[in-house]
């Protein structure tokens, strides 16, 4: 069941002595036992998708926060899940970065990609989400669609936290 669920870390967890595309590929070779020949076609792929190809041989700190977790992302991808969990993949980032990211995910959803986004993006909440779960000390305050969690009638809770974080 894991190998069919993808993991994107808030932190980005690339091995700096790697570049890109080895980072990419490191569970392709270790964990599926594909040949590195496959293993690295496949890395090339999936930092195409995150649109970082002519970055492959980049180092990790010679990349940006967000080409960073664009990497993460491609990790992931590259072992074709059924699904990828994000844990606040724009809370590391500067402000400028987090739009490079969120296009990523908007292009994976596009594409049909089941993806449970942890977030405290509610723009990016409020137009990629099918549905949208609040959480409060570990809770569900309310869930719903978008409509319904970013509407005039969604719960008190929520509007006051929309609005905290919509006037940064």
């Amino acid at each position: 069941m894991r190998r069919r669920i993808g993991m994107v870390f808030q932190s980005f967890n690339l091995y700096p002595h790697l570049n890109a595309r080895d980072n990419v590929a490191l569970a392709l070779l270790h964990v599926l036992k594909q040949p590195r020949e496959q293993a690295h076609a496949r890395a090339l792929q999936a930092l195409d998708q995150v649109g970082l190809g002519d970055r492959a041989a980049a180092m990790p700190g010679e990349l940006s926060g967000g080409q960073q977790q664009r990497v993460a992302i491609a990790r992931a991808l590259a072992l074709e899940p059924a699904i990828v969990l994000f844990d606040e993949p724009t809370s590391a980032l500067d402000p400028e970065l987090v739009g490079s990211v969120l296009a990523v995910l908007r292009s994976l959803r596009t594409a049909g990609m089941t993806m449970l986004v942890v977030s405290h993006e509610m723009g990016f909440a409020r137009t990629a989400a099918d549905r949208v779960v609040f959480m409060e000390g570990g809770s569900i305050v309310e869930q719903g669609p978008p409509a319904h969690i970013f509407g005039p009638d969604a719960h008190p809770r929520i509007r006051d936290f929309v609005a905290s974080v919509e006037h940064r």
